[in-house]
This record gives C-alpha cells, structure tokens and sequence, in this order.
C-alpha cells in the first residue's frame, strides 16, 4: 500500500499540474475577435483560426470588397461573391477587457499580437473610390481629437458628444441612456463612470441618427464606422477590475453592444458586417497623426492652397504595366511588319504587282488572238519578263 507521505506528495503535484493547466488555459483565452453580425455572402468560418492585430485592416477591406496590398493567409474569412458587397462595416474595438459575454455572433477568433491598428487606409480608399457618393466614414478614438468625420458623416453626426462638457451636457437631455440603463454601483459624477457612460451614449445616438436619416444607409456607396471605446480601461484603472464599477460596466457593455450590432445591421438592410475586438492592452502606443482622415479631402481637391499630388490607388500598378506591355507589343509589331513590307520580294506577288498597265493589255490581246491556255501563257509571260523587277 502506498504510505501517507507519498500520497500527500501525489495530492500535491496533482494540484500543482491542476493550478498550471487552469493558468495556461486561462491565457489561451486571451483577447478576441468576434463578428456580430454578418450577410450570408460574407463567409466567415468558424474555427479557433488566430488573427494579427495588425491584419484586422486587411481584413475589413476584404469584407468590403476592396483589395489588398499583400494576401491575407488566414482561413477564417473566405472568398465571397464577387458582385455583392457590404453596405457598411462596424469595427468596435473595446480596450480594458479580454472578452465580452457575446453569445448572438456569428464566430469568434483569438487575437494575437494585440498591435495598435486604425482604418485609415480603409477610410482614403473609400473615399478615393467613392468621392462623388460622398459615402459616411466616421472614427471615434481616445484622443484630444476623438471625433474623425469625412463625406456625409460632417452633417449627420456633428452633434456627437465629444468634450466632457458636451458629455455631461447631453446625459441630461430627454433620450439619455441614463434612463434606461442600470447603473448599480457606478457614478454620474466621477470622470472615469462619465467617460464610459458616454461612449454608451455615442453608440446609441449613432443608431438613432441612422433612423432619422435612412437614406444614407441606402445609398450606393459602402459606410465605414471604426469606434475604439476606453471607457471600459479607464474603469479598471480606477477601481480594479474586481470592483463592482468594473463588472457592472463589462454586463452594460456587453448587453449596448449587442443591441448596437443588431440594430446596425437592420438599418443596413441586413447587409453590415459588425466586428467587436476586445484587447487588455496593446503592446506598443498608438501614435496617431492628428486629422489623417480629413487631411484627404485635401489631397483629392484640385484647388487645394498646397497644390498636393493626386495619390495613387493599388490598381496603378496593374493598369501600369497593362499600358506599358501593350505599347512594347504594338512597337515590336510596327517595326516587324514595316521590315517585312520593306524586304518583300515582288516575284513572289501576283500579276497585278509584277507586270503595268501596257504589259497587262498586251498580254489579253496575244491570249485572246492566239487562245493560248494559262499554261503557256505563264511560260509566254516567262519568255519577256524572265526575272524580277525592283
């Protein structure tokens, strides 16, 4: 029988191994891309496939329809059709928590190397794609600057809370969401719960603008929303993410967001793909040039005061090289046949070339006078013109 001292040693590492793979497993979960909503002929497969963070713009400029600068290897989206795409796309990046209890999606992805990313080059290629339908690109960042609008967006959603004066401001009005929302334990009055209780509060005005004005989630051109939400880590670095604040704030948050990502894809005609990432913290800062969204307008302007450059679109170099092997080819053909034409030997050619107008009649008299067969006349031909003529 096994002594007691060496079945407390196997009780001990049992729970030693136990407490390690509980660890490993809760790292594994780590941060997470989940997709809310999404048309049929968007394809995403489920799988636990990770993700870079630095690839989700590659990603949401598939899911719209655009191409890439370098192929994205990554078997959780496939290819779609090729005439159809999303009216919008909802990217809602939430800082502070690991994972949202999100049970209404369509998959959900671990996300590895949580790096800083932004849709600016979503956003210029929209907006050089589609600068006539003037289509509604709207970012919301945790800066000075938190508001980024271009095309349509500068009309509709100007009124957006932004500064905390503005925040507190709109809190109180009629249509708050402080009316239906259980607070519990946070607090109005303190800077981290309005912080959050605001971006709570953008979610919800922007549905509501889109209701008031939904022609322009009807029009031909794709929208693009990129809301980055830190309310949540503000809350976490003030009272501990163990605080009653923190935990009633991750159930709101995740309750808003569902309800947003719905009511997104309803207005769009169900044709919106709606994406949540949820990161702890990103490994580097963000160092985000200040206007980049709107400092394109002024590239595209011919007016512009700086007289800037026209940017190019990933479709240069392929009409480049179209254009370039086409004038190659063209060249190489003219100079060709022009050498051929040139060195042509005329004895090769048929009558009409060889012989003139005198020799032709005299050759019809003599047939027609002695009814010689096209034989002998070949040969007759043959006797007065023995050779070719330059």
């Amino acid at each position: 029988m096994m002594s007691l001292e060496n079945r407390r040693r196997m009780e001990t590492l049992f729970t030693v191994a136990f407490m390690f793979c509980s660890a490993f497993t809760a790292g594994v979960k780590g941060d997470s891309l989940t997709i809310l909503q999404a048309p049929g002929y968007v394809s995403f497969q489920k799988g636990d496939w990770p993700i870079s963070g630095e690839k989700i713009p590659d990603m949401v400029a598939l899911t719209m329809g655009f191409s890439i600068q370098e192929d994205l290897s990554w078997p959780g989206l496939r290819a779609g059709q090729l005439f159809q795409r999303p009216r919008a796309n909802v990217l809602v990046v939430v800082r502070g928590v690991d994972s949202l209890a999100l049970p209404q999606n369509v998959a959900s992805y671990p996300l590895e190397n949580p790096v800083p990313f932004t849709l600016d080059s979503v956003a210029e290629t929209v907006h050089s794609l589609f600068a006539e339908d003037t289509p509604v690109v709207l970012q919301l960042a945790p800066s000075e600057e938190r508001l980024y609008m271009l095309g349509k967006a500068n009309a509709v959603f100007e009124d957006l809370p932004v500064t905390l004066q503005q925040i507190r401001s709109r809190l109180s009005q009629d249509g708050s969401v402080l009316a239906s929302l259980p607070l519990n334990s946070l607090n109005r009055n303190a800077e981290a719960d309005l912080l959050f209780l605001s971006e709570v509060q953008v979610l919800h005005d922007i549905t509501a603008l889109l209701q008031r004005h939904r022609h322009l989630a009807k029009d031909h051109s794709p929208d693009l929303y990129s809301l980055e939400l830190s309310g949540l880590e503000e809350l976490g670095r003030r009272y501990g993410q163990d605080s009653p604040q923190y935990q009633d704030a991750t159930a709101i948050l995740a309750n808003v967001l569902q309800k947003f990502g719905e009511d997104m894809f309803g207005l769009y005609g169900d044709s919106a793909v709606v994406e949540v990432v949820t990161v702890k913290s990103f490994e580097a800062p963000l160092t985000r040039k200040s206007r980049s969204i709107l400092e394109s307008k002024q590239i595209s302007n011919p007016g512009s005061p700086y007289n800037l450059a026209y940017k190019y679109n990933f479709n240069y170099a392929v009409i480049f090289n179209i254009v370039l092997w086409l004038m190659i080819i063209l060249a190489l053909a003219v100079i060709v046949i022009s050498y051929n034409l040139w060195n042509m030997d005329p004895g090769y050619d048929s009558i009409i070339y060889r012989m003139t107008n005198q020799k032709i009649r005299r050759k019809k008299n003599r047939l027609s006078r002695h009814g010689l067969t096209a034989d002998q006349s070949q040969h007759l031909d043959g006797e007065e013109d023995p050779g070719p003529h330059c």
